[in-house]
């Protein structure tokens, strides 16, 4: 294999760089929706999570539904529903409860507790990589994930010794349950979220999101919160509270598409680590926190396990047989010969998809 000239060891580098800057955006995002919800539920003891993500399903429709509606041919509306309307229903309801488990889990335990135990996510998104995907992935990537929950463990021991509460409850267990069970489906989410964005478009899983979620999210909102919405005492701050966690909600819909489509699901997972130490840095002035210097050794530490895991190629075992069940079944499908065992065939990088020695099977 060739050594790579410096301009192609400079282009790499600076697609690192970009990588880790756009995981950061969308870690400062993260912290936005939790300092929001949190104060929310503390201060003003608003307990709607169902209508908060109900705020962005319905910005996620005017924006990229109604897009889709104005579009022609294969990519309208309705073509898309009538081919893939069952598997959008289906992943807007995994997308609908998972944002409900957590937002509703900021009731009952505390803002570090479910940022670190969100990261469940990421052994969820390798393991469904795998075996949906097709990823492979070389001893590095683990290295680097394991790095980065090292990095986690610091910011749990930094927690341990500032002995800093967040008003803790009765119901810390529940609330972490809610926390883990909320991440599982996020890690479902995160990689149909892959799959639609590389070989679909953002703007067509986007749209479906708002479709299916604003209506299913409005149902579970008149069913379960009705009452509660009534009990808001609104006001000014309240309003602009909604609107912060609703501006977050919608840039991070709209953001993280684009940058699990320059690096994988599990990249962005690994970036996201970063925004409890964010959050870190809004309470020392918003609820006086203790600092510790564990907390900087644990940003750095991450920031390292992701160098290490965007510094190598993942594999995908691109099996046509595979990939076939994502195909319509309205489509004309033409059958791949299945002589002789079927090698991986496609190569993706976190930086980039590199140069393919067969084209991708794109889904109609």
């Amino acid at each position: 294999i060739p050594l790579m000239c410096p301009s192609v060891k400079v282009k790499v580098t600076q697609e690192l760089l970009l990588t880790l800057a756009l995981g950061q955006v969308l870690s400062l995002l993260i912290c936005g929706i939790g300092l929001t919800s949190k104060y929310l539920a503390d201060d003003y003891h608003a307990k709607t999570p169902v209508f908060q993500s109900f705020l962005n399903y319905i910005l996620l429709f005017l924006v990229y539904t109604t897009t889709l509606a104005v579009r022609q041919g294969e990519e309208n509306l309705l073509a898309i529903l009538k081919r893939r309307w069952w598997k959008y229903m289906i992943l807007g309801l995994i997308d609908i409860e998972a944002n409900y488990l957590v937002i509703k889990a900021y009731q009952y335990t505390t803002l570090t507790s479910v940022q670190l135990l969100d990261c469940f996510v990421i052994p969820v998104v390798l393991l469904l990589s795998w075996f949906f995907l097709l990823v492979r992935y070389k001893v590095l990537h683990f290295v680097g994930v394991g790095v980065c929950l090292l990095g986690m463990g610091c910011m749990v021991g930094a927690d341990v010794l500032v002995g800093r509460q967040q008003g803790l409850g009765d119901h810390k267990l529940l609330g972490d349950l809610l926390v883990l069970a909320g991440a599982t489906l996020y890690g479902i989410s995160n990689v149909c979220e892959e799959f639609i964005v590389k070989n679909l478009s953002r703007v067509e899983f986007l749209g479906m999101m708002g479709l299916f979620g604003s209506f299913f999210s409005g149902i579970q909102l008149a069913i379960m919160e009705h009452k509660e919405l009534l009990k808001v005492q609104w006001d000014w701050q309240i309003g602009l509270l909604y609107i912060g966690f609703s501006a977050c909600m919608f840039g991070l819909y709209s953001f993280m598409p684009v940058v699990i489509k320059r690096t994988s699901a599990t990249a962005v997972n690994l970036s996201l680590l970063t925004a409890d130490l964010y959050s870190l840095f809004c309470g020392l002035f918003l609820f006086q926190y203790k600092f510790s210097g564990l907390y900087l050794l644990s940003f750095f530490i991450i920031i390292l396990g992701l160098i290490l895991y965007s510094s190598s190629s993942t594999y995908v075992a691109q099996d046509p047989r595979v990939y076939k069940q994502f195909r319509n079944a309205g489509n004309a499908i033409t059958d791949t010969p299945t002589v002789g065992p079927l090698e991986p065939s496609v190569t993706y990088t976190s930086l980039g998809q590199e140069i393919e020695e067969e084209p991708r099977i794109r889904v109609a």
